[in-house]
């Protein structure tokens, strides 16, 4: 279990880890932190300035060791072909997605995805679910960093 910053401290940790073209999908109810994950993930990345929730505007770019696509798609799961999303999802950067499973028709196969659940006021949990072999080898990476603290 892990507060807000212990959140974003293990997201910055996963960065480290992440090359092109990787897709975290991420899952939880309001409130569950995937916008605070985000956060931590693109400190790991070397985003500078702000990062916020994508909710109105859909998608949101920028720029760090890797570009970061930040995506929220629970508004657009009825139109979502029109938003052109395989040019993310296959693109140069970092995928994270925020209600993935709403579009789980056009989300590439090998992907993790990652479910945020709050277990009190103050502490969430965080479960890690690969799908294909590059997102296994990168949780057993992952889980050799953490326990390391490296």
């Amino acid at each position: 279990m892990q507060d807000t910053a212990e959140t974003q401290s293990l997201a910055e940790r996963l960065a480290t880890l992440l090359t092109a073209g990787d897709m975290l999908c991420l899952e939880g109810n309001l409130g569950a932190g995937k916008t605070t994950f985000t956060q931590g993930l693109a400190r790991g990345l070397g985003v500078r300035g702000t990062v916020n929730s994508p909710t109105f505007t859909i998608i949101k770019e920028y720029n760090g060791r890797l570009p970061l696509y930040h995506m929220d798609v629970y508004r657009v799961a009825d139109d979502v072909d029109s938003l052109g999303l395989d040019e993310y999802f296959f693109g140069e950067g970092v995928c994270v997605v925020e209600w993935a499973s709403l579009i789980e028709d056009v989300l590439p196969a090998e992907r993790l995805t990652i479910t945020l659940r709050v277990t009190d006021e103050q502490t969430r949990e965080m479960h890690l679910e690969p799908r294909g072999t590059r997102y296994e080898e990168l949780c057993k990476e992952f889980d050799q960093h953490a326990r390391t603290g490296i």
